[in-house]
C-alpha cells in the first residue's frame, strides 16, 4: 500500500538525520497522519507527490506544492524530498525533482523554490540543478537527532520565466 510505503520512507529518513519537519524517533502513526493528509491535499489538486520504485519497492519521493498564496499563481515549492539511505547517489532523487520541475511548468509556474538544512542538507544537489542560494536563516529548525540547524532557501526560474 502506498501509504505504508511512504509511512516507512519517512520514518528511515528521518532516523538518519533527514530534516524533514520531523523529529527522532518518529512514531509511525505520525508519519503515517502526515501522509494520509499529504495525499488528501494531492487529491485537491494543492500538491503532486512523485515516487520513484524499484520492482515494489518505493525507494524515493518529492513532493511538488502548488496551492500558494493568491498573489503567487506563478510559483510551486519543492518539499519532503526523500531517498532510502541505500539507494542515495544513483540519481534518482534528480529524476525526480526534473520531472516535478517538467509538472511545474505544464502548470504554467514560472519559479520553483525549497529550503533545505544547512547541516547534512542537499544544498549541493540543488544547485547542481540550477538552484540559486537566496540566503541562509540561521537557528531555523531542530535537526531530527537534535541541536539547532540553519535553513537554506533557493530559487529557480523555469519555464516562460527564464
Amino acid at each position: 500500500e502506498t501509504t505504508s510505503s511512504l509511512t516507512d520512507l519517512l520514518v528511515e529518513v528521518v532516523a538518519n538525520g533527514g530534516s524533514v519537519s520531523f523529529m527522532h524517533p518518529l512514531a509511525p502513526e505520525k508519519a503515517r497522519a502526515f501522509w494520509e493528509a499529504s495525499l488528501a491535499a494531492a487529491d485537491r489538486g494543492e500538491r503532486v507527490i512523485l515516487g520513484a520504485f524499484d520492482k515494489e519497492e518505493l525507494v524515493s519521493t518529492v513532493t511538488l506544492l502548488l496551492d500558494c498564496p493568491q498573489n503567487q499563481p506563478h510559483r510551486a515549492e519543492i518539499a519532503k524530498m526523500m531517498t532510502r539511505v541505500s539507494r542515495r547517489g544513483q540519481g534518482i532523487a534528480r529524476s525526480l525533482v526534473i520531472e516535478a520541475e517538467h509538472i511545474a511548468i505544464a502548470r504554467g509556474k514560472t519559479l520553483l523554490n525549497l529550503d533545505t538544512a544547512a547541516d547534512e542538507g542537499a544544498a549541493g544537489f540543488y544547485e547542481r540543478l540550477g538552484f540559486h542560494r537566496a540566503g541562509e536563516i540561521p537557528d531555523y529548525a531542530f535537526k531530527p537527532l537534535g541541536g539547532l540547524t540553519a535553513t537554506i532557501i533557493y530559487w529557480k526560474r523555469i519555464g516562460s520565466g527564464r
